[in-house]
């Protein structure tokens, strides 16, 4: 049975054009080719960047924060309840109105009373300003570093200034080690996102994120298999370029350096809308669902690879609806953080039914970014 499975998962029409075969992808004559085997080190290379991440916050940007006098608000620990805890954990952390006066009467409080301790429960589960700068350093730390690395790799390749040249002599091209250097580090670094999702700052796009970080590595690993390796290192510069802005904009908002930082965000989103929405669609799309069909007729791994495309393509979409609102902000009112990350909330003046739900629905205020990968 597992025979069977196995060679029906590595079975050549999935993966290769016709008259093209596993063997033809064996290394002779000083040509190495891409091999699924190679992906094993994705897993270790993740740890390791999580540990170097954990050094990273810890040693640099934990003191860069300190030094741009970057600090959580104290927070107030909740009064004792087990009824409103068992109804935080159990039922909704947002009640309505009608709940609340239904609290009330169990616990024998004010109406005031239940909704500061709702504020404050929910203030509890929310990551303090000095975590949101230090993820955001280390991710606009990696995004730098992966960005110039894949330039270093592709500027002297044909196939950066002729897309064509990405199909030259496919699938028959051999691997270069900077090609396998920036795979590895890329996929390693998504899986180790994709690891720390639950320690990481919780967002709006939670979910949004879990599909972009699977659909991203599914690509990456199919590509690499299946020897698209060139227009997937196209894809993930184009990727990285945007990304370094994105995450520089937070961090100079966290340090509070407003004019600096929506400057940045400004920049960030012509960007984005050049590379995610220009390039990515009308260039690299476009070469990996038309040119491919100039060599061979569409098989399985052609019609696999541009579904993956088109998913991080929808994802952008998104996005950039996110941005845009932000955008907006930006120019005629105030950016204040991340939009898609979750606010702390005053113990004064408690909000009404309305603005209750309206939290709800929004997840938090605005706070200035969206993530695009």
């Amino acid at each position: 049975m597992l025979t069977r499975v196995s060679e029906f998962l590595w079975w050549e029409r999935l993966w290769l054009p016709d008259n093209v075969s596993w063997s033809d992808l064996v290394d002779h004559d000083g040509r190495v080719y891409a091999k699924p085997s190679h992906l094993y080190a994705a897993l270790p290379c993740a740890f390791a960047l999580l540990f170097v991440r954990y050094l990273f916050e810890r040693y640099v940007a934990s003191p860069l924060a300190e030094a741009c006098e970057i600090r959580d608000r104290v927070r107030v620990s909740p009064e004792s309840s087990p009824a409103l805890d068992g109804y935080f954990c159990s039922v909704s952390r947002f009640p309505s109105q009608a709940e609340v006066r239904s609290l009330c009467k169990k616990t024998s409080w004010s109406e005031r009373r239940v909704q500061v301790w709702f504020r404050r429960r929910r203030n509890q589960g929310r990551a303090g300003l000095r975590k949101r700068f230090c993820e955001a350093s280390w991710r606009c730390a990696f995004y730098l570093f992966a960005f110039v690395g894949g330039m270093l790799a592709l500027y002297d390749k044909p196939w950066l200034y002729n897309l064509r040249e990405v199909w030259a002599g496919f699938p028959k091209q051999s691997m270069l080690p900077s090609q396998y250097w920036y795979y590895l580090m890329e996929m390693g670094f998504y899986l180790s996102l994709l690891l720390s999702l639950t320690f990481d700052v919780k967002r709006k796009d939670f979910k949004e994120q879990v599909i972009h970080h699977l659909a991203t590595l599914t690509l990456l690993a199919f590509s690499w298999a299946s020897n698209y390796i060139r227009i997937g290192t196209l894809v993930m510069a184009t990727h990285d370029s945007a990304d370094i802005l994105l995450e520089g904009a937070k961090i100079l908002n966290y340090a509070r350096w407003h004019r600096s930082a929506n400057v940045m965000f400004v920049v960030f989103t012509l960007l984005f809308a050049l590379t995610r929405m220009v390039i990515l669609p009308f260039w690299l799309i476009h070469c990996t669902w038309v040119y491919p069909l100039e060599l061979y007729p569409p098989f399985f791994g052609y019609y696999f690879f541009n579904a993956m495309l088109v998913v991080l393509q929808i994802l952008h979409f998104y996005w950039a609806v996110l941005i845009s609102k932000m955008l907006y902000k930006c120019l005629f009112s105030k950016l204040e953080g991340d939009d898609r990350s979750d606010e702390e909330e005053e113990d004064s003046d408690p909000p009404t039914e309305g603005n209750l739900r309206l939290n709800y629905a929004n997840g938090c205020r605005t706070r200035g970014r969206a993530n695009g990968h």
